[in-house]
């Protein structure tokens, strides 16, 4: 993984344990989407750039405030999970390969 339990949990501001099942769920996931926006495994990088752990942890926290579909979240559109990846999008451009 690129960001640890202990990392996404220290940025999330959790002491507990009991939600590392699903923080953990939350890193591949946001893994997963950082390689679908860069058009590249994760692994292809020698060292990780911070840029993208950042996104990743953005992403977590996102997933993470949102996480139980709240009416608010399901209805207003600038809180959806597109506008968190568009917002990747932006951090990662730079980074992002042409296709596949």
């Amino acid at each position: 993984m690129v960001v640890s339990l202990e990392e996404a949990k220290l940025y999330l501001r959790i002491d507990s344990d009991e939600e590392d099942t699903l923080i953990t769920s939350f890193i591949l996931t946001g893994e997963e989407i950082c390689e679908e926006i860069l058009r590249f495994p994760l692994s292809e990088f020698e060292e990780v750039p911070k840029l993208v752990k950042q996104a990743v942890l953005y992403c977590i926290a996102n997933m993470y405030e949102k996480r139980e579909g709240s009416y608010f979240y399901s209805k207003n559109e600038s809180a959806s999970i597109s506008e968190t990846i568009e917002v990747m999008k932006i951090i990662l451009g730079n980074l992002r390969k042409e296709s596949w």
